[in-house]
């Protein structure tokens, strides 16, 4: 039962921080759209943002976890 509800607590975490990388990864194209001239430096961290995004979304399709909050 326990181990159950370790796997839970892990998958709401797991969920939350797809939200908020999501989030911040929109945050960051949405002000790369608005610049006039993008640096190398604000192009890295958008592709930095959208690989933390992809890989957390493929460990929750991995851990068969559901976005949809119950």
């Amino acid at each position: 039962m326990a181990k159950k509800l370790k796997k839970k607590h892990i998958d709401n975490e797991l969920l939350d921080a797809i939200f908020a990388l999501e989030k911040d990864w929109k945050q960051i194209q949405a002000l790369g759209a608005q610049s006039i001239e993008r640096t190398q430096e604000s192009r890295y961290y958008e592709k930095l943002a959208q690989a933390r995004y992809l890989y957390l979304l493929r460990e929750a399709r991995h851990r068969k976890v559901s976005a949809l909050r119950k």
